[in-house]
């Protein structure tokens, strides 16, 4: 017995349906104070960038978990709940950390496939499809983390949405300025028209010396940065040597008033120079 298997017919792009697509879930809202919803904004961005598949919620838990053993584990060493108290933070954004590590490490893997990508989106354009359609053929070709975004903006622009708006969170969920330059060209591109392989291959020869002068520049200020981290990590690791040396040093030295003004007021300037050293470090990493 044979039957006639016919050909199966493409899904047709269908704009009435972009309205089903989901928001991302996040943590900020408009009716947060400007602290919290700074707070809330870098959390969401750094779960958003970082490419865990583990939810926000989870990492909150894991995160009190983290504090809650290694507090546990101090306690249970030293049994001074003053020096328990202090364990706690750190442990409570050790997950945290290991999150900001893995956000750093996915950017640089998808800095490296971006000039490649490029080239490959101009080669596809020469062919004479459309804008949508090579870039379609280049987000299945992308290998990961760079694939997976490029695939995201896919589907949508095949459950109905247009390029430009399609494309619009693309830097923000890769932390990626210079894919800022890429969704402005495409959508200008699609608008106005114009050489779109000339552009393209210039693009990717500014991304490739862009690349280049970071690698200098990153070997230049390494002297600096390292200061910079060591002025951050020293002062509470002296704190964690004098307190595993003498158990009863932080008891005496909170002891006294004068002792738990000083305390304080270091523990206020440490926070203060944290973020400001960070600030610095950031503007010059944008630079």
């Amino acid at each position: 017995m044979t039957t006639n298997l016919s050909p199966v017919r493409p899904i047709d792009v269908r704009p009435e349906f972009a309205g089903i697509l989901r928001n991302q879930e996040q943590f900020a809202g408009t009716d947060d104070d400007k602290t919290s919803a700074r707070i809330n904004n870098w959390f969401d961005r750094l779960m958003v960038q970082s490419g865990t598949e583990i939810a926000s919620p989870v990492l909150l838990l894991l995160s009190l978990l983290s504090g809650l053993v290694v507090g546990g584990i101090v306690f249970v060493v030293r049994e001074n709940p003053l020096i328990t108290a202090m364990a706690l933070p750190p442990g409570f954004v050790l997950p945290v950390i290991a999150v900001m590590i893995a956000r750093a490490r996915r950017q640089t893997k998808m800095m490296d496939q971006l000039p490649g990508m490029i080239d490959e989106l101009a080669r596809a354009a020469k062919t004479g499809r459309s804008i949508e359609q090579c870039f379609h053929l280049i987000a299945e070709d992308t290998a990961q983390p760079l694939g997976s975004e490029l695939q995201l903006c896919s589907r949508k622009m095949q459950m109905g949405m247009d390029l430009a708006s399609a494309l619009g969170d693309l830097p923000s969920r890769t932390g990626l300025t210079t894919l800022n330059i890429l969704v402005t060209t495409l959508a200008v591109h699609q608008q106005t028209g114009g050489d779109l392989v000339q552009v393209l291959e210039r693009l990717s020869h500014t991304v490739r010396d862009r690349l280049l002068f970071l690698g200098r520049l990153r070997a230049a200020t390494i002297a600096s940065r390292a200061t910079a981290v060591l002025m951050i990590v020293l002062p509470p690791g002296v704190v964690t040597f004098f307190a595993i040396r003498d158990p009863q040093y932080i008891s005496d030295l909170m002891s006294s008033g004068w002792g738990r003004a000083v305390t304080i007021l270091a523990v206020a300037l440490q926070i203060l120079g944290t973020a400001w050293v960070l600030r610095i470090l950031k503007q010059t990493q944008r630079a």
